[in-house]
């Protein structure tokens, strides 16, 4: 077996919600900790072009802060559209608009001389299987999902691995027409700060909750932290605070900071970067099941209260965890008093900290960057 030592591997990601990329940048990392060269491209459409990943990425993310309906409607199409053709054996138009790609990431390829192509991103996974099935000379491909469900499209692709999150998830990908023997449970990547803190306890007594809705600032924030704020008052809790982070969603951000900008226990955000220390120091979370937000929350030991998910793929996130007993998922109307009684009781949640312990791993970027070495021996 040829010895593995500076490896040079691609990573592959698009700017469609943060998780995608955040996931990219744990993987980027964990490969120079281990001594390897990692080429991190989080905007991959502006290799065709910056109008391009432009108008691609920013029509996703308007239509999760305008109208979640029409984004749970499209992805249902989707998913319609994505099992009518894998049935039929043809290929989607997602496919061939990124077929599109081959050219220019060809070139990149070529120049960069690479061990391996990781993608936490369905996007560079299609142009690698038209580049497959169309006669080029690849490295070693790994895709990597970052939900707890196979998203559509995924089945008419063709990498060579594919690290998903949990194994409970083996089962629906195969279902869905994944070569059993190209899935890998691993987990999901995150960036080094989100490390395991496996020594985390409930505090006895809340004293700072979080309020996130990714990085597009999706759901009914303002409305919750409302509720959640009289909620707490009542249940006599007047001093613990609440941090609502908006993310990119500047609309959010000033509506919340007109509302709430007066009140000393709730603290208004826009885009941070470092959430990571506000997760760090709050005791219970209130957010949106996207896929690398559960994970980071559990990778970290939050008590979680899952949020009305926008798309089927975050319904699954929520299903899963929630099965293992690692979050909550109230109904909307019933989501602040769930919530409330989670944030008053120190049994339950020392009980979905120990859950979170025994079924999310917070070393698996380490781990993907070992398999990638084995494989390219």
């Amino acid at each position: 077996r040829r010895e593995i030592h500076n490896m040079k591997v691609l990573v592959l990601s698009c700017a469609t919600g943060g998780g995608h990329n955040a996931c990219g940048a744990g993987i980027a990392e964990a490969l120079t900790d281990c001594g390897h060269v990692a080429d991190f491209m989080p905007n991959y459409l502006a290799l065709h072009g910056k109008l391009v990943d432009r108008a691609v990425c920013g029509a996703y993310v308007k239509s999760v802060k305008a109208c979640p309906a029409v984004f749970r409607g499209v992805y249902h199409i989707g998913r319609a559209v994505s099992t009518f053709n894998h049935n039929i054996n043809i290929k989607s138009p997602v496919y061939y608009a990124n077929a599109g790609m081959a050219g220019h990431l060809a070139e990149v390829i070529e120049k960069g001389h690479y061990d391996a192509i990781v993608m936490p991103h369905l996007y560079p996974v299609e142009t690698i299987t038209w580049m497959k099935r169309n006669g080029y000379r690849l490295p070693l491909t790994v895709a990597v999902a970052t939900d707890y469900t196979s998203i559509p499209f995924w089945e008419e692709t063709d990498s060579d691995y594919y690290v998903i999150p949990h194994e409970d998830c083996v089962e629906d990908f195969v279902r869905r027409g994944i070569d059993r023997d190209k899935l890998i449970p691993l987990g999901i990547p995150a960036p080094r700060d989100y490390t395991a803190n496996d020594k985390r306890t409930a505090n006895d007594t809340c004293s700072d909750i979080l309020v996130m809705g990714g990085s597009m600032g999706a759901g009914r924030m303002s409305q919750i932290v409302g509720e959640l704020r009289g909620g707490l008052i009542k249940n006599g809790m007047p001093a613990c605070s609440i941090t609502a982070v908006c993310g990119n969603n500047e609309k959010l951000h000033a509506r919340m900071l007109e509302s709430y900008g007066n009140d000393r226990h709730i603290n208004v955000l826009g885009y941070v970067n470092n959430v990571y220390d506000y997760m760090n120091k709050c005791d219970v979370i209130f957010t949106k099941p996207g896929g690398l937000t559960a994970t980071q929350s559990a990778i970290m030991r939050i008590p979680a209260v899952f949020m009305e998910p926008l798309s089927d793929c975050e319904k699954a996130n929520s299903g899963l965890f929630v099965r293992h007993g690692m979050a909550i998922a109230p109904k909307r109307e019933n989501l602040v008093d769930e919530g409330m009684a989670l944030i008053s009781s120190w049994s339950r949640r020392q009980q979905m900290i120990e859950a979170q312990k025994r079924c999310i791993k917070g070393n698996c970027g380490m781990e993907l960057v070992h398999i990638i070495e084995e494989l390219c021996r």
